[in-house]
Order: C-alpha cells, then sequence, then structure tokens
C-alpha cells in the first residue's frame, strides 16, 4: 500500500477489462479516484467501478473512444468534474487483430495505430496540459508490450504501435522532467487474461518456451508494478520501461545452446 495515493485521481483508459482492469481496481484499494473507462463493455467498467468502491475507493464509468482527441477530453473532463483534479493519466487501451502484413488491410493497420499509439498520444498531451496548466507534479504510465522489444510476426501494426511508444515515452519523459512530471511505461509479457489468445490450453506449451520463469503473468502483478510507478516511491523513476515479464526479454531460447 501506498499511503501517498490516497485522494488522488486516477484514469485509467481502457479499464472495463484484463490488465487495465487490474489497474484500476489496485488503484481502487489505494483509497483513488478512478475514472474506468470503457469502449463497448459497459457491464465490465461497472463491476471494476463497483469493486473499486468496496475496496475504499472512488469511482466513476465513462464510455470513450481513445483515438479521438475530444473523447479524451471527456475522460479529463469527467475526472475534474467529479474529484477536483488529475494526478496520474494511464494509457491502457489497445488491441490488435493479427494478419500477415502481405494480407493486412490498411483499415485494420489505421486502427491498430490509431488506438494503440495514438490514443496514447491524445492520454498523454491531454494529462501533460492539464498538469502543466495547474501545476501538478503527476504522473502519465503508457502500458506497452514486451514486442515494443520482440518482433512479432502477423502482428506488425502492434509491435509498431508498441516500439512506438517506447520512444513516445521516452521523449515525454525527457521534455517534461524538470516539470517534476514523470512518464514511464510498463511492457508485459504473456498475461494470463481471457482474450490473450496465448495463454489458451492449445497454445500454452508452445508459449510456455518464451517464458523463463515457467509460468503466465497476472493482471494484478501488472497492477502493482502501475501503483508502484504512481507512488512517490518511484519518485526519481521517468523514461523508463519497466519490463514485467517473467524473463521473456532474456531470449530464452539461449538456455538450449
Amino acid at each position: 500500500m501506498y499511503d501517498d495515493l490516497k485522494g488522488k485521481t486516477a484514469i485509467v483508459t481502457g479499464s472495463s477489462k484484463g490488465i487495465g482492469r487490474a489497474v484500476a481496481e489496485r488503484f481502487g484499494s489505494e483509497g483513488m479516484n478512478v475514472v474506468v473507462n470503457y469502449h463497448g463493455d459497459e457491464d465490465g467498467a461497472t463491476e471494476a467501478a463497483e469493486k473499486i468502491r468496496q475496496a475504499g475507493g472512488k469511482a466513476i464509468v465513462i464510455q470513450a473512444d481513445v483515438s479521438k482527441k475530444e473523447d479524451v477530453q471527456k475522460l479529463l473532463k469527467a475526472a475534474v468534474d467529479e474529484y477536483g483534479s488529475m494526478d496520474v493519466m494511464v494509457n491502457n487501451s489497445g488491441f490488435s487483430k493479427p494478419a500477415p502484413l502481405h494480407e493486412m488491410d490498411e483499415e485494420d493497420w489505421r486502427s491498430v495505430i490509431d488506438v494503440n499509439l495514438t490514443g496514447t498520444f491524445l492520454g498523454g498531451q491531454a494529462a501533460l496540459r492539464y498538469m502543466l496548466e495547474n501545476d501538478i507534479q503527476g504522473s502519465i504510465i503508457n502500458m506497452s508490450s514486451v514486442h515494443q522489444q520482440i518482433p512479432k510476426p502477423s502482428d506488425s501494426h502492434y509491435a509498431a504501435s508498441k516500439g512506438g511508444i517506447k520512444l513516445l515515452t521516452e521523449t515525454m519523459a525527457l521534455e517534461y522532467a524538470d516539470k517534476g512530471i514523470r512518464v514511464n511505461a510498463i511492457a508485459p509479457g504473456t498475461i494470463a487474461t481471457d482474450r490473450n489468445d496465448d495463454t489458451k490450453p492449445e497454445n500454452e506449451t508452445k508459449q510456455m518456451k518464451k517464458i523463463p520463469m515457467q509460468t503466465f503473468g497476472k493482471p494484478e502483478e501488472i497492477a502493482a508494478a502501475a501503483a508502484w510507478l504512481a507512488s512517490r516511491e518511484a519518485s526519481y523513476v521517468t523514461g523508463t520501461t519497466l519490463f514485467v515479464d517473467g524473463g521473456m526479454t532474456l531470449y530464452p531460447s539461449q538456455l538450449e545452446l
């Protein structure tokens, strides 16, 4: 638990399910005010908000498409109107639509980039403007992936978006460090969520060969990293990507040599 987070306000995009929901619920257990964002899963967002309240936090539920500037502004306005401030921005929304590059539809390329990378840009920009205008030394956390470092065949748009998030995070951090605004990224490995095909039984054996720790991560483990990065415990940490991946980025194939 991080006492300094109590009463702070966070926006968590894409928090109706999976990693985003776990982050939102962890923030609630820290006594934070949380804007729970969803695109299509209102029921999941409502459930997450109720768990946040049960844990001692406060929550509101807002529908928004993070690839649209006006929707991102709606999230920020909701946070400020309801709680009077905004201290932490977690740009978590993301998805993929796998296809070999030579068969990939241009519309699918654009939609993945628009949500994953442009959504992170819009969320970060809105947070920066608010923090600068109100002299808030806040925290921005961008959800990346091990695939900012590891190529991902049949997911070139996803890998490109996460590689972009890496340098966007580092550039934002460098540009605003002197304002006391910290910007970091989290790069999850294979996390056991309902939507992750890699963790389904038919794919488990193949995927486990890529993970030195021989286990899938839990959304709650990503949430723990987010809580730390948002807290004063990480007050001297900016511009870094925290890999939470069970060792996936350690080239586990080297163990077979």
